[in-house]
């Protein structure tokens, strides 16, 4: 009897430790969450109820959760916020849609965005957003719309993106994009007004002739 009370202390130790040291899916989401809250300014407020202290980030503004309290989506497009994305939104497993249109993002698309395997749409178009367009993005398989028009992206647009079957959308205009554009797997279905107004854009790939990658200099 003595040692089934011990292993049972003993089982039941473990288990508040176990509670105690791994963090829940709602501190992981509320500090990636509040990462970004801390990368931006925000001159209206539109983040004020975005409260650390509080555990579940489901009951922030502008953040709405499935039943079991996990982020599915991030609404703050036209929100007049200013700053740069951070690489902890990748910890965001069940967000299907990032809206953060028409603000004044600047830096790069961080890699870390192609952890967010659920992710259905992802809108950052009307933005200041600079660098390459993340290859790491072809890991959202799950993605329909990927809009990203009128930044200032530069360098060539992944092949990997083309490996994105279930993509319906695609609109990389009003950027600084070079090289050519990819017409093969999902791309063969976008017409060139999804490319328009990249200045050093050259024009659909020639599959089979001139290999997207070859001649010429494209950062």
């Amino acid at each position: 009897m003595k040692m089934i009370r011990a292993m049972f202390h003993l089982l039941a130790a473990v288990l508040l430790l176990s509670t105690l040291l791994a963090p829940t899916n709602a501190n992981l989401e509320g500090d990636a969450l509040y990462a970004l809250r801390r990368a931006m300014k925000d001159p209206n407020g539109v983040l004020e109820s975005w409260d650390p202290t509080l555990v579940d980030p489901c009951t922030w503004f502008h953040v709405t959760c499935d039943s079991d309290n996990r982020v599915t989506r991030l609404d703050l497009g036209n929100a007049k916020l200013s700053g740069s994305l951070v690489p902890e939104l990748g910890n965001l497993e069940r967000l299907q849609y990032l809206e953060l249109y028409m603000n004044n993002l600047m830096g790069p698309i961080p890699e870390g965005l192609g952890g967010l395997k659920s992710l259905v749409s992802l809108d950052l178009y009307h933005n200041n957003l600079t660098g390459s367009i993340p290859p790491s993005l072809s890991k959202l398989s799950n993605l329909k719309f990927l809009r990203l028009s009128s930044n200032n992206l530069s360098g060539r647009i992944p092949r990997e993106l083309t490996k994105l079957g279930n993509l319906k959308i695609f609109d990389v205009s009003n950027n600084d994009l070079c090289g050519t554009f990819p017409t093969s797997g999902s791309f063969s279905k976008f017409t060139e007004e999804s490319f328009v107004n990249n200045p050093r854009l050259e024009g659909p790939e020639l599959m089979g002739f001139v290999r997207y990658d070859v001649g010429g200099s494209c950062k």
